[in-house]
């Protein structure tokens, strides 16, 4: 960051620094809501009341255009779905007297229809970005007397506009991942008044399923079938996809990077771009996958010297340069053929995620940037800038940008993490503004040199958001981007940093209480929200302090070097640290179990997916350790969790 624009004057102006709603649109807050014609910015879902209301949802059909988006057709299904889950009726599909009607503006003769006759005001809403209208309509046309209407600025506004209900109604996201029952109900009500949850203030905003052998890899070839690739029945199919697309859509995310390690999107199921095309989700392709191809593709077929382009096999640009522009031309070639919308990363980086084995030179990395932009406007047809692009600054490739290097201004810049949750880099105030904007690529899972963390969640919340706010401060809006790992286990973070994504403005430090206690209500219920969104919190700090993959040795610095010790705990015996924090750990298992006894029957599937797991492991685990270690200060190596013993050793204790 230049010298006279300091960190402090950016993010003291907090929100002020970045552009405010309409002065058209109102804050609601949670139950705000009014009948005089004012769109109201509103929570997820705050329009639903279950006491009584403007339009009562049992009884309803839900009528749809088959002449709208394919996204918008099948998310009217899954709306159906969602309200025979809740109140044990199916609605039907035709206009009844009081039907919900779903549709896109400019493309629904329905909704354009109810535009066109004065019954239907999209002020606030009508070409925008994502967006959506939920209102209640009287006698919206003949045959109908009160219409409940979903109506969507394009596709994804529509598909977030009727997920915005499923959540209302009680539909948790995570109904499907993590077996989440929503609660009957007798009644279900649309309040009065125009409700929208406003504009998305990131533009793409997703998350890259990555590192995920074992569990992942071996569990979806198993439950949804093998992929499709010949001689590659580990890869991951277009059913296994869908329900990856649904929880994106039903989080307001609507960009994929799918998984890499062993397996290729393309190939693996012939409909998988088909699929999120159906969907309606912006695919793109890691940080060190350029022109929408994963780096299997090309280990899969560059072998013994040899590649499809006729090249050496090397994925190397300076030897091997002719065939790799031939392998970044088909996939451009294919992103135009399928029509499936993408945002194409640009670079190159080592096979394998390393750095690039032909150097570092800020000369050779403008070729590759010009090559691939070149093959964009040819292929396409159109200049480059038509098509989104990203340039991420993942580990070496930041040292480009501290060097110079400057991409084109149309290209969305990426800055990322330190794979540990700490924002290295912030868009310049002091650079020149950017079209393209800039992005954030961030972890809750990394596996790579030095240490991994991808078994349970370990994100504090308080901290990842002071990360986001920060990046939000800095005006990063372009392309917020977070890896999950297997996706299962980082629900909590999940949900949260897309949330965060979507309205940074409404989740203050002193919302993440109120945040936590949404999460626990929507999985949970009312009744033990509070209790369960305290130990959420708790968990989320004590895991701050060391992640479990960091427990099992002392690491240090020694005259300059690296030095691992297997036999000593990262926590030092003089202070008791160990014995300490393994109580706290034990404590905070044992008030988990209570809770989740105290649970119904119907949720205890979900309390040990979503919590119940992740506290009792960590747990136990602290336990191993503190036996371990116990172990062998005393003499003991073999001693057990649990066991205490004063006879092997010299005393050592």
């Amino acid at each position: 960051m230049s010298g006279h624009v300091s960190r402090r004057a950016v993010l003291g102006a907090g929100i002020a620094a970045v552009p405010a709603l309409s002065s058209r649109v109102a804050w609601a807050g949670d139950d705000g809501h009014a009948g005089d014609g004012t769109l109201r910015v509103t929570d997820p879902g705050s329009y639903i009341s279950f006491t009584g209301g403007a339009f009562s949802l049992i009884g309803a059909s839900v009528a749809v255009n088959a002449d709208d988006h394919p996204g918008v057709v099948r998310v009217a299904g899954d709306l159906r779905d969602d309200l025979e889950r809740v109140t044990g009726e199916r609605p039907g599909s035709t206009i009844s007297r009081f039907p919900m009607l779903i549709g896109t503006i400019g493309r629904s003769p329905l909704i354009d229809g109810l535009i066109a006759s004065g019954k239907l005001d999209v002020t606030g809403v009508r070409g925008q970005w994502e967006t959506s209208l939920q209102t209640v309509v009287e006698h919206p046309m003949p045959g109908v007397e009160r219409a409940f209407v979903i109506a969507g600025s394009d596709q994804r506004g529509t598909i977030f506009g009727a997920y915005d209900v499923s959540y209302g109604i009680g539909v948790s996201p995570w109904y499907w991942w993590d077996d989440v029952p929503p609660m009957r109900r007798n009644g279900v009500w649309v309040l009065p008044g125009r409700f929208t949850q406003g504009t998305p203030a990131v533009k793409y905003r997703g998350f890259f399923i990555n590192d995920e052998n074992p569990s992942l890899g071996t569990w979806a070839p198993a439950y949804f079938g093998a992929g499709k690739a010949p001689g590659f029945p580990g890869g991951f199919n277009a059913d296994f996809y869908a329900k990856v697309f649904e929880v994106l859509l039903r989080l307001k995310g609507n960009y994929l990077w799918p998984a890499v390690w062993g397996r290729a999107f393309a190939e693996d199921d012939p409909d998988n771009h088909k699929r999120a095309t159906e969907y309606g989700i912006g695919m793109g392709t890691s940080h060190e996958a350029p022109t929408m191809r994963g780096i299997e593709e090309w280990n899969r077929h560059a072998a013994g010297g040899t590649d499809p382009y006729s090249g050496t096999g090397e994925w190397s640009y300076r030897r091997n340069s002719e065939a790799i522009r031939k392998y970044w031309r088909a996939g451009i070639q294919r992103m135009v053929d399928q029509d499936f919308e993408g945002v194409v990363t640009l670079d190159m980086r080592g096979n394998g995620d390393t750095s690039l084995p032909d150097g570092d030179g800020i000369e050779l990395m403008q070729e590759i940037i010009a090559a691939q932009r070149q093959i964009i406007e040819e292929v396409t047809g159109k200049p480059a800038a038509e098509t989104p692009q990203v340039w991420t600054l993942y580990k070496e490739v930041q040292r480009y940008w501290d060097r110079g290097l400057r991409a084109p201004d149309d290209v969305t810049v990426v800055l990322t993490d330190d794979n540990w949750g700490n924002i290295r880099k912030h868009p310049d105030p002091a650079e020149p503004t950017r079209p393209g904007g800039y992005g954030l690529y961030y972890h809750f899972d990394y596996v790579g040199l030095g240490r991994n963390h991808k078994w349970v969640d370990t994100a504090n919340l308080r901290n990842v958001w002071d990360q986001l706010h920060q990046a939000h401060a800095y005006g990063n809006h372009g392309l917020w981007v977070v890896n999950v790992g297997d996706l299962k286990g980082n629900e909590l973070p999940t949900e949260f940093f897309l949330n965060y994504a979507w309205n940074p403005d409404r989740w203050g430090f002193d919302s993440l209480e109120d945040w936590e206690r949404r999460y626990a209500r929507q999985n949970f219920g009312v009744a033990s929200a509070g209790p369960i969104a305290e130990l959420l919190a708790e968990y989320g700090q004590l895991q701050a302090r060391r992640k479990p993959e960091l427990l099992n040795r002392r690491i240090t610095l020694v005259d300059g070097q690296v030095v691992y010790d297997d036999q000593e705990t990262p926590y030092y015996f003089g202070h008791r640290e160990l014995e300490r924090v393994t109580e706290e750990w034990r404590e905070l298992g044992k008030r988990a179990a209570r809770i989740g006894r105290g649970l119904p029957a119907r949720v205890q599937d979900a309390w040990y997916e979503l919590v119940g797991y992740e506290v009792q492991a960590t747990a136990n685990l602290y336990a191993l350790h503190k036996a371990e270690f116990t172990g062998f200060l005393r003499g003991c190596p073999g001693l057990q969790a649990g066991e205490e013993s004063d006879s092997c050793g010299a005393g050592q204790g």
